[in-house]
């Protein structure tokens, strides 16, 4: 699997890539078009639990035979075929907050299947971004979950663990919690990897760039499971992700304009309590790295024979 990463990391930003700008120009209207107004602060408390109609925050990016809206709009389905990938995205854009939905991945054999969720600004090769990707596998063996960041159009950042429980038997949530300091990735309430603000050494950081929220599933068979080895099933088409829990407690951007989202600090996120891990948390992550993890590119020597200067500084 780790040699996997490795030959992967040439081609993995162009597949990635381009399945997903396939997938989102599917829909002929774009996220800009959505409201003329100047910017707004949520005011949210960080839950993203409880009943909000999907297209309160996001619009499909599909046609109706590979997106489904289920349960009087609480539900969404995602569906991938030999015909077609499919996705939907956000109708506004954010700069810091807590951003997360809960899904139910593709069940069964999966394997070469990529289900993705993640935020991702509008701005090619200086692009930020934050990634869960889901990759599939076969029957009775575990998905895997990569995260990735990317800043200013530079990524590499891969880390992958398996999860502790079957994801494709009930719901469980994936949330970003985002500010100048940190980007923590949740599964749950769980932390499972910390990005912190380094750029005091040179190391670029997401703290400028609107981004999205977007969700594709798609085929990724060229090295998605066992390193590619593995490809992906037609048979067992078609291949249903499904999503609930569509709130976003962050700060809304309009028009481009950032500055008021960079310039605030009353917003829980920005709250001193939440700039570092409390000691707990530090607990649940070191759990999760000792039992999950599986690659972390601060530990892959060959790849990076001198680690990158946030390794250091991030010992767990």
């Amino acid at each position: 699997m780790i040699q996997g990463i490795q030959a992967m990391a040439v081609t993995d930003d162009k597949i990635r890539t381009s399945a997903r700008w396939i997938t989102f120009f599917f829909a002929a209207w774009s996220v800009f078009t959505a409201l003329n107004v100047m910017p707004v602060l949520s005011q949210g408390t960080g839950s993203l639990t409880g009943p909000v109609h999907f297209l309160e925050n996001y619009e499909s990016r599909s046609d109706a035979q590979h997106f489904r809206l289920l349960n009087s709009g609480q539900q969404v389905q995602l569906v991938l075929d030999e015909y077609s990938a499919s996705g939907f995205g956000s109708k506004y854009q954010y700069l810091f907050g807590k951003i997360g939905m809960s899904m139910k991945l593709v069940p069964g054999n999966s394997a070469g299947t990529v289900t993705a969720y993640y935020m991702s600004s509008q701005t090619p090769g200086l692009h930020d971004e934050m990634d869960f990707e889901f990759l599939g596998n076969v029957s009775g063996q575990p998905y895997i979950l990569q995260t990735n960041v990317y800043a200013n159009g530079e990524g590499k950042r891969e880390q992958r663990i398996y999860l502790w429980f079957d994801p494709t038997a009930e719901f469980h949530s994936y949330s970003v919690l985002w500010n100048k300091q940190q980007i923590i990735f949740y599964v749950d309430n769980t932390p499972i990897r910390v990005y912190k603000n380094n750029k005091d050494i040179g190391v670029p950081y997401p703290d400028s760039k609107a981004v999205g929220i977007y969700s594709t599933i798609w085929n990724g068979e060229n090295w998605a499971t066992n390193d590619g080895w593995t490809k992906l099933n037609w048979t067992y088409s078609p291949f249903v992700a499904t999503y609930e829990s569509f709130g976003v407690d962050a700060c809304r951007v309009e028009n481009g304009n950032t500055a008021s989202c960079i310039a605030q600090s009353n917003s829980w996120w920005m709250q001193s309590e939440y700039q570092t891990l409390g000691a707990h948390q530090v607990d649940e992550l070191a759990w999760v790295r000792k039992n999950y993890l599986l690659y972390d590119y601060c530990a892959d020597k060959k790849r990076f024979p001198v680690a990158p200067a946030e390794c250091a500084r991030n010992p767990l």
